[in-house]
């Protein structure tokens, strides 16, 4: 249950008696949050996959998204970060996606894409990322609206679609933290993959001097592990835990760019202030001088600074506290079932409910 699977039960608490239609399915994965719904899997959950495994399927996946037969509807909504956008409505229905981000390895990160894979198999990634573009460009110009997780999503939504998207902050269940009493241990709250940057803040806590600790598991665990012994790295941790952890830690690093980036939202739900990359979400959820610090992207020596000085920042925790607030649950339900509401209404008023559809500024390749 990372952030996207908990956004989207968000999404569908607002609407309970409605079915869920879904690629993949793993109750115990998803903590049982869907237990009880209608939930409508496609040809490929009979594979077994795995969250280790289910890379290896990708030319598979726009295909098992146009085999999803939805029922007669007024309205789809999506939760998309690569193909559930791609599903098709039916006759008649409004078709509203909220959208993480248009699928990552498809338009902006194909070179790490291709890096990690063999040099055997990049040529045939290339075509296959290729392919995935076209279908993913005409996928787009189905969907009635688009909603934005921040300005960063926006963005790329207008540039690789061509559609302008309102923002609607993701949900940050701030209900499950509090502050407590610091330590002396800073925090990373993270996948442990490479376009995390980890390394970036293991390396200024070395240089600090200061002791952090990792939650989160990955690929690149064991040669982080290796290149960084004295970094405390706890894997993943249930919900309980990871609340002691946020409210004992001296500070939370965000090393990455991120689109929203839910950990900074909830470190400061805990009363803890955020030293933050300065760039995608994190310019819109840390308060900068109050709430956090927020430092070049890949500057480890402006990382080391922040974390030498975060001490001396004039912090309140009930500040951050307040902060948080503004992503809860609740206030992401009502702006998402007002925007919902006002897509509809355009169309039932004979209007179309369509947003700014303009050329990609980003051509296929």
């Amino acid at each position: 249950m990372r952030g996207a699977e908990r956004t989207f039960a968000a999404i569908a608490e607002l609407y309970p008696a409605a079915p869920i239609f879904t690629l993949l399915y793993d109750e115990h994965g998803t903590n049982e949050r869907f237990a009880g719904r209608a939930i409508t899997t496609s040809p490929l959950q009979r594979l077994n996959v795995h969250q280790s495994t289910f890379r290896r399927l990708l030319p598979l996946y726009p295909l098992a998204v146009d085999r999803l037969r939805l029922p007669p509807c007024d309205l789809v909504l999506s939760s998309s970060s690569a193909f559930a956008h791609g599903v098709r409505a039916p006759q008649g229905a409004v078709h509203v996606c909220y959208c993480y981000t248009p699928f990552r390895y498809a338009w902006y990160e194909e070179a790490r894409a291709l890096g990690e894979n063999s040099s055997l198999l990049r040529p045939l990634l290339r075509l296959q990322l290729r392919r995935i573009r076209r279908w993913d460009l005409a996928a787009s110009r189905k969907v009635d609206a688009y909603f934005a997780i921040s300005e960063l999503s926006r963005k790329r939504i207008k540039r690789y679609y061509g559609r302008d998207a309102a923002i609607i902050y993701p949900p940050v269940e701030t209900h499950r933290f509090a502050p407590g009493e610091p330590g002396d241990s800073l925090l990373v709250v993270s996948e442990v993959v490479r376009h995390k940057r980890l390394e970036v803040a293991l390396e200024a806590a070395r240089l600090a001097h200061a002791p952090i600790r990792v939650v989160g598991s990955g690929p690149e665990h064991r040669a982080l592990s290796e290149a960084y012994p004295e970094v405390e790295f706890l894997g993943r941790a249930s919900d309980e835990d990871l609340a002691k952890l946020y409210a004992e830690a001296r500070a939370v690093i965000v090393p990455s760019m991120e689109e929203f980036g839910i950990t900074a939202v909830e470190a400061q739900a805990a009363g803890r202030p955020v030293i933050a990359a300065a760039a995608g979400g994190a310019l819109e959820t840390v308060l900068e001088g109050q709430t956090g610090r927020l430092v070049t992207l890949d500057d480890v020596d402006a990382f080391k600074q922040a974390i030498e000085g975060i001490d001396k920042l004039d912090f309140d925790p009930a500040r951050a506290v307040e902060n948080a607030e503004r992503f809860s649950v609740a206030a992401f339900q009502q702006r998402l079932a007002a925007e919902v509401a006002r897509t509809v209404e355009r169309r039932d008023q004979g209007g179309s409910p369509l947003g700014d559809l303009s050329v990609p500024a980003t051509p296929l390749r």
